[in-house]
């Protein structure tokens, strides 16, 4: 008996799932550019796509664009959210924005710690010239080449994402990639730290934790409501949401304004860190 076969993305070029599945498996593969490729052009062809914006967004912080990675991100939790298109990813992709919304904190942090140091930036230039040189010199080694664009973007703590030389280099080659990068990255974290205890007003890395955020606008909480569940949000935020659904905006069971209270610990605390901690009201 014959069996049917899927139609390929050659045959059916308008089919806008075809390209989200490859996306998908190319996310698999760490293939990031052509991931975006994909998810943009499943984008224009669905522009309510909600797993499109989401392996979107993975695809561009793993490039480390953070801040396009967020915009996506905010896209696909949007069209969770949406009455209609609700379904279990609804969990994951918050903590992607959550995620992606960090990591555009970190980058601005770095920028900040760099402006107060002219020593401190000179020192990271220094360090990041030594890994772009070694970099070259593995892809000659190799036979292979580097996405520069992705490399000049890796002064951050995520370096377990820069495997875009080439999909076919060796396990060793990868591996020998992986230790010039992790070395690179140690060194820089070392040199922050060492500048921190030198300068803990101005160069101490500044972070926001994550009871603070709210789930639903990724900002920090300042009246904090708690839900039946146990969840806490915004007092406006929740209560906005509530005018268009009348449920939890993450477990969607049934919500109402009456079944909130006031989280008065958890507002303490807030309070607490926002008072010792002005700058937070800018994440």
């Amino acid at each position: 008996m014959a069996t049917t076969r899927a139609p390929s993305i050659q045959q059916d070029p308008s089919n806008p799932k075809l390209f989200t599945n490859r996306a998908m498996t190319r996310i698999r593969l760490q293939s990031w550019d052509a991931c975006v490729d994909d998810c943009l052009h499943s984008i224009a062809l669905l522009p309510a796509n909600m797993k499109a914006y989401y392996y979107l967004a993975q695809a561009q912080l793993a490039l480390h664009h953070p801040n396009e990675a967020l915009t996506s991100a905010c896209a696909a939790y949007d069209l969770c959210l949406d009455a209609g298109s609700w379904n279990a990813s609804t969990p994951n992709v918050s903590q992607l924005v959550l995620q992606a919304k960090k990591e555009k904190w970190e980058a601005a942090e770095r920028e900040r710690m760099r402006r107060r140091s002219d020593l401190l930036r000179e020192l990271e230039d220094g360090l990041l010239a030594m890994r772009s040189f070694e970099l070259e010199n593995w892809a000659v080694k190799h036979g292979t080449t580097v996405n520069t664009t992705a490399v000049e973007n890796t002064n951050n703590d995520n370096d377990n994402n820069n495997n875009n030389a080439t999909n076919t280099t060796s396990t060793a080659a990868q591996e020998e990639k992986t230790d010039i990068l992790d070395i690179s990255r140690r060194k820089i974290e070392e040199l922050r730290s060492v500048f921190a205890v030198a300068d803990p007003a101005n160069l101490q890395r500044r972070e926001v934790p994550d009871w603070l955020i709210d789930n639903i606008s990724f900002c920090v909480m300042h009246d904090p409501v708690v839900t039946c569940t146990g969840a806490s949000y915004e007092r406006s935020t929740i209560l906005e949401h509530l005018k268009r659904s009348p449920t939890d905006p993450l477990t969607r069971e049934p919500l109402t304004v009456q079944d909130l209270r006031p989280n008065l610990l958890l507002k303490q605390a807030c309070d607490a860190f926002l008072e010792e901690n002005g700058w937070a009201v800018d994440y």
